[in-house]
């Protein structure tokens, strides 16, 4: 007698946390194609600078207050020896300003004094200057200098990879290494800028617009009400 062959039902698997990512990253290429870095800059030392502004403030107001700021201060001899003063003044509408052109000042004169006035090109560098933590870390490398050194962590990117199911964590190093883990290393930037475009224009921190999201099938926070802290 053959051996009978009892059928069983094989149910189809739901994808993986990496397959999801990747493809919500797909579909923030498509969704996204022309994005890019929202700050007016000409050089690294103005990325720099236009990136610890838009700490705590909207990058549209950033780039209104660097055309002056730059045309007074265009690179980081004139920021490092510049007035104080007049520097707050420049910058005072982004907010925290005092802090602000304190760390902005100190970052020069740091560039200046020990890497010959060029922005370095290292993460491990970049975070011995004043102001600088990862976030402005990966802008400058990716933006300045096309290296993608980690994955740029703000307020949008946060919200938004919590919401996704992506990470469980508040903090952005945390974030940001979970988010290591689940892209692919040429695309950590792209994922980062991406993802803040749809969180300005669909996934808002108050009123998500769940039922007009591209990305509503691979979310597991779609149409429920927000857990306490992912909606700030």
């Amino acid at each position: 007698m053959g051996t009978k062959v009892i059928p069983v039902s094989v149910s189809r698997k739901s994808p993986s946390q990496k397959q999801r990512a990747l493809e919500i990253l797909a579909r923030l290429q498509r969704l996204y194609p022309d994005a890019t870095c929202s700050l007016n800059y000409s050089t690294p030392v103005q990325l720099l600078v236009a990136t610890i502004l838009s700490a705590q403030c909207t990058d549209e107001r950033v780039n209104k207050v660097t055309p002056a700021l730059f045309a007074r201060f265009p690179d980081a001899a004139s920021l490092a020896n510049a007035d104080l003063e007049e520097l707050e003044n420049l910058v005072r509408s982004t907010g925290f300003y005092r802090n602000k052109a304190k760390n902005i000042q100190g970052a020069c004169q740091k560039i200046v004094s020990e890497f010959d006035s060029v922005v370095p090109n290292q993460m491990e560098q970049l975070l011995q200057l004043p102001g600088v933590a990862r976030k402005t870390g990966n802008v400058v490398l990716a933006h300045a200098y096309g290296i993608n050194a980690g994955v740029t962590v703000d307020t949008h990117v946060k919200r938004l990879s919590q919401r996704l199911g992506l990470t469980k964590f508040p903090d952005p190093i945390r974030i940001e290494k979970d988010l290591i883990k689940l892209l692919p290393q040429p695309d950590w930037e792209n994922w980062s800028i991406r993802l803040i475009y749809h969180g300005r224009a669909v996934c808002k921190a108050r009123s998500p617009v769940c039922e007009a999201c591209e990305l509503s099938d691979l979310c597991p926070s779609a149409g429920k009400t927000l857990v306490a802290g992912q909606g700030k």
